[in-house]
């Protein structure tokens, strides 16, 4: 990335952090603490937290990987998580970053961070499921080395859309076009999920390159969560209403702003890698729906 662009992006999103403050002070549901937050889903010895709480790791190896979960369920809002990759050798490794509903007919709003061979870039893959259709995979290199510092990887999620964030920086936008009958998250409560394990039947290179176990423990590290959400109590109207609480569906929400559409194409334009509304084999020439439809 050139300088200007740099320069260009550490004032925007310091700008936006900013903003961000003011705006969500009164709705965050998180206090910061894991072990309040989030409770071990699967190999509790895979899982380290420091003392105060404020920050985990998820350990893989040849015995098992790791996984945490949100205690609670959330229809709308916006999750924050601030996450350092495996560093090294990653090939086979998939750390997952996710919103889910856990229903057979499961809404899914995915990051899986894809490990590769050293020297090789890591790539973020995302995906939607609505109704319990997926098949939305989009892929991109990052442009930073995601193993050498912490970065913050951002959902928000309204009425309007789903826009996945990097630094702030918008890399893929999600429009609610249900009523042009595209499947959108809209109706079920999902919990925060996170784990780190063993995809090295496909996520690197198709599964052409497997894990080195000799490179191994492998560790993802976890700090400085926001969950600035609606708590589902069951009630579906509370949640999609729009209020001083419920922020992220107001109308300066409802799209990209101006600055955030210029980040956006440049993401799309030098960064991406794949886009299946671009596969036509893939789809046999028909693709998805949404893929005619605009995306701000």
């Amino acid at each position: 990335m050139n300088d200007r662009y740099y320069k260009f992006i550490v004032i925007f999103t310091t700008l936006l952090c900013m903003r961000f403050t003011q705006i969500t002070e009164g709705s965050v549901v998180s206090t910061g603490d894991f072990n309040k937050d989030f409770f071990v889903t699967w190999s509790p010895n895979h899982v380290n937290t420091s003392m105060d709480g404020r920050e985990r790791s998820l350990t893989l190896d040849q015995e098992s990987g790791a996984g945490f979960a949100s205690n609670q369920m959330f229809l709308f809002g916006e999750i924050d998580m601030q996450i350092k990759l495996v560093p090294g050798d990653s090939a086979g490794t998939v750390v997952a970053y996710y919103l889910t509903s856990d229903q057979p007919n499961r809404d899914e709003i995915d990051f899986e961070f894809l490990g590769n061979v050293a020297g090789q870039p890591y790539i973020l893959q995302t995906n939607i499921f609505a109704d319990g259709f997926d098949n939305r995979e989009e892929r991109i290199n990052l442009w930073f080395d995601p193993t050498k510092d912490f970065h913050t990887y951002s959902i928000l999620w309204n009425l309007h859309q789903i826009v996945f964030m990097v630094d702030w920086v918008p890399i893929r936008v999600y429009r609610n076009h249900a009523d042009k009958g595209v499947g959108f998250p809209r109706w079920q409560p999902m919990s925060i999920k996170v784990s780190l394990w063993n995809g090295d039947s496909w996520a690197t290179r198709g599964g052409k390159d497997k894990i080195d176990w000799s490179k191994g423990p492998f560790i993802a590290s976890f700090r400085n969560h926001k969950i600035d959400a609606c708590v589902w109590n069951g009630n579906a109207r509370f949640c999609r209403a729009e209020s001083s609480i419920n922020w992220w569906h107001k109308e300066k929400f409802s799209s990209l702003t101006s600055t955030q559409r210029r980040l956006f194409r440049w993401v799309r334009k030098y960064h991406m890698i794949y886009d299946y509304c671009q596969d036509n084999e893939r789809f046999q020439n028909n693709l998805p729906k949404e893929c005619s439809l605009p995306k701000y």
